[in-house]
């Protein structure tokens, strides 16, 4: 585990606050949920990532889907993108995909 050397305080609500630049370099956005975990007397902070995020959009939503035996998770976002994606790829157009399948 490499040592940032931040030291923080806690506030009276039991708060830190992580710093900006760590939180660019672990990609943390505002609202993102935080995993914590314990280890050995110490409290480990990890960037929750859900088993069934959209792997395009990110969202995490009842209406994602997956696919490739479970290793692509997709919203129906992330399947549009998708599916536009493949056909400029492949130039085909809507019809010729429904034909392909």
């Amino acid at each position: 585990m490499k040592s940032t050397g931040v030291v923080r305080k806690i506030d009276e609500l039991g708060r830190i606050v992580i710093p900006k630049e760590l939180r660019r370099t672990l990609d943390i956005q505002v609202k993102d949920p935080i995993e914590i975990f314990t280890s050995d007397n110490k409290v480990i902070l990890q960037k929750y990532q859900a088993d069934m995020a959209c792997m395009i959009t990110g969202e995490v939503l009842d209406e994602n889907k997956a696919f490739g035996n479970g290793n692509i998770i997709l919203s129906p976002e992330g399947m549009a993108i998708m599916k536009q994606e493949i056909e400029m790829k492949l130039g085909l157009n809507s019809k010729e995909m429904q034909k392909a399948e």
